[in-house]
């Protein structure tokens, strides 16, 4: 095969494993589940009596479910491919995996299909139901064709994307940062293109539906369409987008096919001169963890090490901790000792040591590039986003705001960085496992409390622009006014915004520390982390656009969405709770649906009737509530019961 012998293992060794029925089950029982409760919305606010509003709301509910499953596919295919790269990579096996005879465009395209694969069932199990969708009429089969073509188009490309940014940056964190900012960067860019209102031989909404997997799976879904005159040969708009991403993916993927061996040889070299000395475990951007590791050995009685490691391992940790405790020795005397363990190995230029902290994890995680010095990039194209977003607001408030288009800047960047934080959070902890650096540290004398919060400490550092910059604009809207000059935000709401945040970054940071905890692959801990956060926000946008497109009245609409609201409870203790059970995080997952089903309804009814405010305090007592015990449910096993969290008790080792 041309894809070549990776992604044949994949397709034989994946029915072995639970996860695929998993996956397909529950993306067509959830398909399923959300026509229901739709068709429950509609029968009981009003009385369906002809065939042709039957036929609307075939239309109306195939026009929502396309774009949702596009921000699916487009989402999982670039996280897991994505992961499934840096997993590799983090575990040293890309290195074999160039020593064979693999050709580079096996080696690419077989990984990129492979991690594919999941999103590829999905869409096959997702099919039957859309079919389905043309019963109730208003929706042709060649729409829904014309619709699963765009959305597999749009996700080989996220796919091909991810895969690419992979295999050129080193570090989990960065790969998928920059994975998230260049797909908003994606979007976004599109809809300044389709509002641009430039007179050219093409317009912007042209160009957006053919660069836009939203706006192309949107005129792929509408039952009438015009084609430009200059674009006729394309057929219909939608063609335009899939010729545009099979394009841009075959790129990326040639970039990746010509380039893969070349950055694998450039972070050799840049490992090659520590690594080659025996006596020496320091790297440029590992002698954090080492001087961390080494720092915990000289707290344990005489440089004890566990029988957990080899003789060999024993004897190298121990020479190293004896050489940093006569070096911490000297330093503590007075003196200044002015060599590194690589610089003495060397006998080149000295340097001074630096002091480790009483938490070297924390101190590893603040005091050195752990995660590469081109995080630094990452803030820089945040920076850019939150200027963005500032001016935005600036042009927006000289004819006067009002609360809509303050939300509009506000929700994105919110969203965005909790994404972020929590990436951050789950790579901190899988890198340091596939590194084999864990293992290490747990024969240490380093405590649960020491290692939780030092990578906590570390994840907020690391992200502290991305947690600061939606704190400045809820502060700021409290000083900005509307168009009839009333303050967009009191005091109290502000208030209840900064503490509301903080909560859901609380939430996202140790959902993230959980899941690397819990899993041991990379795949399942990015899947399951990254997967959580973006169903939480897709759940509730999905269920606002439910309310307000298929009901006029809140009264009913507790026990139409029940089913929704129990099935979404079911996978969030299923990705959380069913590796390590836990009563707390049972009751957090099945009460955080409802929890958050009562606040988007309490805010659509403030919403319609401005006059009526008190639903805004007891909905930020219940979201931060919930959020909050959520967040304890899973920080007090990780301090109590570490090595169980670790599954080290029961020796699970299987992804």
């Amino acid at each position: 095969m041309f894809i070549g012998p990776v992604f044949t293992r994949e397709v034989v060794t994946a029915p072995r494993r639970a996860r695929l029925y998993i996956a397909r089950t529950a993306c067509a029982g959830g398909l399923f589940i959300l026509i229901c409760t739709a068709w429950l919305l509609v029968t009981g606010t009003q009385i369906i009596r002809s065939s042709g509003e039957m036929a609307r709301f075939g239309t109306l509910l195939f026009q929502f479910l396309a774009p949702l499953q596009m921000v699916l596919a487009l989402a999982f295919s670039a996280l897991l491919a994505t992961s499934a790269v840096s997993q590799e990579k983090d575990r040293r096996t890309l290195v074999l995996l160039l020593m064979t005879r693999l050709a580079n465009h096996e080696l690419v395209l077989g990984t990129l299909m492979a991690s594919m694969l999941v999103v590829l069932v999905m869409l096959a199990a997702a099919w039957p139901i859309y079919m389905l969708l043309a019963l109730f009429g208003g929706v042709a089969f060649d729409q829904i064709a014309r619709v699963f073509l765009v959305t597999l188009a749009g996700a080989f490309a996220a796919g091909s994307l991810g895969s690419t940014l992979a295999y050129w940056r080193e570090k989990t964190f960065q790969t998928l940062a920059l994975t998230v900012l260049t797909g908003v960067f994606w979007i976004a860019g599109c809809e300044v293109l389709r509002r641009s209102g430039h007179d050219w031989p093409i317009d912007g909404a042209t160009w957006s539906t053919l660069a836009s997997p939203l706006r192309a799976v949107e005129a792929a879904a509408a039952p009438f369409y015009e084609v430009h005159p200059s674009l006729a040969w394309l057929g219909h708009p939608a063609h335009g987008f899939v010729l545009v991403a099979l394009v841009a993916a075959a790129l990326l993927n040639a970039i990746a096919v010509w380039r893969i061996r070349i950055w694998q040889i450039e972070e050799s070299r840049r490992l090659e001169p520590a690594e080659a000395r025996p006596e020496s475990l320091w790297t440029e951007e590992s002698a954090g963890m080492q001087a961390a590791i080494l720092s915990a050995m000289m707290r344990t009685e005489g440089g004890h090490v566990t029988a957990a490691l080899t003789q060999q391992q024993q004897r190298r940790l121990k020479d190293l901790a004896a050489m940093h405790q006569q070096e911490w020795s000297e330093e503590s005397a007075g003196t200044t000792p002015e060599t590194s363990p690589d610089k003495m190995a060397a006998g080149s230029t000295k340097r001074p040591t630096r002091h480790v902290w009483d938490n070297p994890i924390l101190w590893r995680e603040i005091c050195t590039w752990a995660y590469g010095r081109r995080i630094l990039f990452i803030r820089l194209v945040y920076g850019v986003m939150v200027a963005l977003g500032a001016w935005g607001l600036a042009s927006m408030s000289s004819d006067g705001l009002d609360s809509v288009e303050a939300v509009s800047v506000l929700v994105p960047l919110a969203v965005l960085s909790l994404i972020l934080v929590n990436a951050q959070a789950v790579s901190s902890f899988i890198g340091e496992r596939d590194a084999k650096a864990l293992d290490l540290l747990l024969v240490t004398d380093l405590t649960p409390n020491e290692v939780v919060f030092g990578k906590l400490g570390g994840v907020f550092y690391n992200t502290k622009e991305m947690v600061l910059a939606p704190l400045v604009v809820c502060i700021t809207l409290g000083f900005l006014r509307d168009r009839y000059g009333i303050p967009l935000a009191s005091t109290k709401e502000v208030v209840m915004m900064v503490v509301g945040l903080l909560v859901l970054y609380a939430f996202v940071a140790m959902l993230g520390l959980h899941a690397g905890m819990t899993y041991v692959s990379t795949k399942s801990a990015v899947a399951v982390s990254l997967g959580t956060v973006f169903f939480l926000f897709l759940g509730v946008a999905t269920s606002m656009w439910m309310m307000v497109a298929f009901a006029g009245s809140f009264t009913y609409q507790l026990v139409p969405f029940a089913g929704f609201l129990v099935g979404g409870g079911a996978g969030l203790y299923l990705a959380l709770g069913v590796r390590n059970p836990s009563d707390a995080i049972g009751w957090a997952s099945f009460v955080a649906p409802f929890a958050t089903f009562y606040a988007i309804t309490s805010m659509l009814q403030q919403y319609y009737h401005p006059d009526s405010q008190q639903f805004s305090l007891p909905v930020f007592f219940v979201v931060s509530f919930t959020y909050g015990f959520a967040t304890a449910a899973m920080l007090i096993p990780a301090l109590d019961k570490f090595d169980v969290a670790l599954g080290r008790t029961t020796g699970d080792e299987s992804d």
